[in-house]
């Protein structure tokens, strides 16, 4: 099975100015960026198998990551028009 990259970064190649000038300037994208990474990352080695739980949890935190991907796009968003 092939694995897709979720992060920001691949998510939204064309806010990558965005993005980064977000992460340095507003503290609030900083934390749900750092936390989306966190989720992210962790997704991603249960989909690999290098770790294990339940489908339960998976799925839990699948919605998280695109509940926290949906909040950081509004800002980004935001961050365009204003730019």
């Amino acid at each position: 099975m092939m694995l897709q990259k979720h992060d920001l970064h691949h998510e939204f190649p064309e806010y990558s100015q965005e993005i980064h000038h977000l992460k340095m300037t507003n503290n609030h994208f900083a934390k749900l960026f750092k936390e989306y990474h966190e989720i992210n990352t962790e997704v991603l080695k249960i989909e690999q198998g290098v770790e294990n739980t339940s489908d339960d949890y998976l799925e839990q935190q699948k919605l998280k990551r695109l509940s926290l991907k949906d909040t950081l796009f509004t800002l980004i968003k935001k961050e365009q028009v204003s730019a």
